[in-house]
C-alpha cells in the first residue's frame, strides 16, 4: 500500500546486543519512518557470547507466534544470527532483509589477555550472506568487515567457494546513525573563556582511557583547561579512570565527572564545551564525537577509525595505535604530544580571545536528512525480492 509517496510495510525489527547506540538507532527508525508497522524484539546487551550465538533460539523457539506471521521485510542488526533464525522459523525464510552493521567483530581491539574468537565472525558472515542488503554505518566499518572475512577465509583449509566477498561487497552501502534533532542547539550558549574539553564515552578499555591519561600527563601543569569526563559506565571501570581523576583534580582540571544522567543536563554540557576529545581504540562511527559537534564543539580526534572520513586532518592528531599490537593501547609520546600540542594552542586562543577552528556542519546526519535514504533501501530491498 502506497501513501504520499511512501509504501506501508510491516516491518520486524531485531536487535540482538541492544547497546545504547543499537537502541537509539532502532527508536530512530520507529519514531522516524512511523508510517510503516514496526514489530520489535530486542535483548538485553550482556553475556555476549550467549547472545550473539543463542538469540535465533531465544527467538526461533521464544518468539514463534509472533515470527510466524507475515512480514513485509526484516531489518535486523548484525548480532542476530539470521541464517539459524530464517531455519527455525519457516515464516521467515524468504522475507526481505536487511542486516546493519553498528561495528564489525574483526575489527575489534585485543588486550594483551584476550585473543579473537571465530564464533562470533562466523555468525555475522553467515548472516550477510542470508541478507538481501547489507547497510554499514561508516565505509571503515564496510572496508574493514570485508577484509576481515577475506583475511580469515584465506585461513581455511579447504571448500572455500569463490566470490563470497564480492558477494557480501555487491550488496552492501553505507548509511550513518542519525542525528537527534534536539542534539543541535539553535542559540549557541555562552561558552567559558578557558579551554573546556569534554570526553564523553564508554568507561571501557576500547574507548582508549590509557591513551586519555597519556593526553592529559604530556600537558604542562599550567595551562589553563577544564576536563569534563563523562559517558556510560558498567560495573567494572578500568583502574586508569582513578588515576585520570586524581591527576585532574591536583591540577584543577576536573570538571564534570561520571555519567549524566538526564538528556537536557548532558546537551547543555557539551553545548558549554569547546571541544569533545576521542582516544578509541574502536570506533566504527563516533557517535559521542558527533553529539558534541552537533551541539557546537570542535573535535579532537585521533587518526584512525571512521574519523578520517568524517573528519579534516586539522581535526586529527597523530596516531600510532595497530589493532595487531596491544601495547599501542597506551599512549605513545608522539601521540600523547601531538594531542596535548593541540590542546595546548586552544587552550591559549581561548585565554586570548581568538577563535577556534570551525565548528563543522552536521545537518546531513540528521534524521530528517537521512530518513529518505532508509526509506529508499526498505524499498530497493522489498521490490528487488518480488521482482
Amino acid at each position: 500500500m502506497t501513501c504520499c509517496g511512501f509504501s506501508f510495510m510491516k516491518i520486524l525489527l531485531l536487535s540482538a546486543y541492544d547497546a545504547e547506540s543499537h537502541r537509539r538507532w532502532r527508536h530512530g527508525l520507529v519514531a522516524n519512518l512511523d508510517h510503516h508497522h514496526w514489530t520489535v524484539l530486542h535483548l538485553p546487551a550482556r553475556h555476549f557470547n550467549w547472545r550473539v550465538r543463542g538469540n535465533s533460539l531465544s527467538w526461533g523457539r521464544g518468539e514463534q507466534e509472533c515470527l510466524s506471521q507475515p512480514f513485509d521485510l526484516i531489518v535486523a542488526t548484525s548480532m542476530v544470527d539470521l541464517s539459524t533464525l530464517k531455519g527455525l522459523v519457516p515464516a521467515l525464510a524468504t522475507t526481505p532483509t536487511i542486516l546493519y552493521f553498528h561495528e564489525n567483530q574483526f575489527s575489534y581491539p585485543l588486550t594483551a589477555h584476550q585473543k579473537y574468537v571465530m564464533e562470533p565472525r562466523m555468525v555475522s558472515l553467515y548472516s550477510g550472506l542470508a541478507a538481501n542488503k547489507i547497510v554499514f554505518n561508516s565505509d571503515y566499518n564496510r572496508l574493514t568487515f570485508l577484509d576481515g572475512v577475506a583475511e580469515l577465509l584465506k585461513k581455511m583449509p579447504d571448500a572455500v567457494p569463490a566470490g563470497i566477498v564480492e558477494e557480501l561487497k555487491t550488496k552492501s552501502r553505507v548509511i550513518s546513525v542519525p542525528l537527534e534533532q534536539e542534539l543541535f542547539q539553535k542559540t549557541p550558549l555562552i561558552k567559558p573563556n578557558t579551554l573546556t574539553i569534554v570526553w564523553n564515552h564508554r568507561w571501557e578499555y576500547d574507548k582508549g582511557p590509557d591513551k586519555l591519561l597519556g593526553v592529559l600527563q604530556a600537558l604542562p601543569e599550567d595551562v589553563s583547561i577544564t576536563c569534563h569526563i563523562v559517558g556510560q559506565q558498567f560495573r567494572r571501570v578500568p583502574d586508569t579512570f582513578d588515576v585520570i581523576h586524581n591527576l585532574l583534580k591536583s591540577r584543577g582540571w576536573l570538571g564534570a565527572w561520571g555519567f549524566v544522567a538526564d538528556p537536557a543536563a548532558y546537551r547543555t554540557l557539551l553545548a558549554q564545551s569547546h571541544v569533545v576529545l576521542s582516544t578509541a581504540l574502536h570506533d566504527f562511527q563516533g557517535l559521542s564525537v558527533l553529539d558534541g559537534v552537533a551541539a557546537g564543539c570542535i573535535p579532537l580526534v585521533p587518526d584512525r577509525l571512521a574519523y578520517t572520513e568524517l573528519f579534516d586532518s586539522a581535526y586529527r592528531y597523530y596516531s600510532d595505535f595497530s589493532h595487531h599490537n596491544p601495547d599501542t593501547h597506551v599512549a605513545s609520546m608522539a601521540e600523547s604530544k601531538d594531542c596535548a600540542q593541540r590542546i595546548m594552542a586552544w587552550a591559549l586562543a581561548v585565554s586570548a580571545g581568538e577563535p577556534l577552528p570551525p565548528v563543522m556542519a552536521l545537518s546531513t546526519m540528521q534524521w530528517q536528512s537521512l530518513s529518505a535514504e532508509y526509506e529508499k533501501v526498505f524499498n530497493d530491498t522489498v521490490g528487488a525480492v518480488v521482482l
